[in-house]
């Protein structure tokens, strides 16, 4: 018997992570003491949330939450993204922010992208790729997150 994990295994695992975070998702709510806010909007689907940062003077991600509602893959990964960027530094987590969305969207993909930085468990949200209109559902919290922590505009729209 093979300890190898099938592919098959492996996606089984991913949309269970997707569903539990869809049903469950962390971080959920207003943040009181937010430095950093944005709301983003994909008009094409109805997913609809606001993302909050509490940023520290020597920039860390204190605290990361959102509210809001969507389809499971929208809140899923912002669920993923406030769970992962907690504790980080905005310029790390600007970089996770790049890799996730240019894994997600296929755009300027390096061929060692994976040697440069191990994205974890939102490796889940690459199922995407295969319904080219859930990537705007799954890349939705992270440009919200992008728009926010550079104080860009408040709001951002997939379309």
């Amino acid at each position: 018997m093979s300890s190898a994990v099938s592919s098959e295994e492996l996606r089984e695992l991913y949309r269970e992570l997707i569903l539990d975070h869809a049903r469950s998702p962390r971080h959920f709510g207003k943040l009181d003491g937010m430095t950093h806010q944005a709301e983003g909007i994909n008009p094409l689907c109805g997913d609809k949330l606001n993302i909050y940062f509490k940023v520290s003077s020597d920039g860390l991600i204190d605290e990361a939450r959102f509210e809001g509602s969507g389809c499971a893959i929208s809140v899923a990964s912002a669920s993923l993204l406030t769970d992962t960027v907690t504790g980080m530094a905005v310029d790390d987590a600007l970089e996770f922010f790049s890799a996730v969305v240019t894994r997600l969207t296929g755009e300027n993909a390096a061929p060692d992208a994976d040697a440069v930085m191990d994205i974890g468990k939102l490796r889940a949200l690459e199922g995407v790729k295969e319904f080219p209109s859930r990537v705007k559902c799954a890349t939705l919290a992270w440009h919200a997150m992008d728009s926010a922590l550079r104080c860009h505009e408040s709001t951002v729209s997939t379309e």
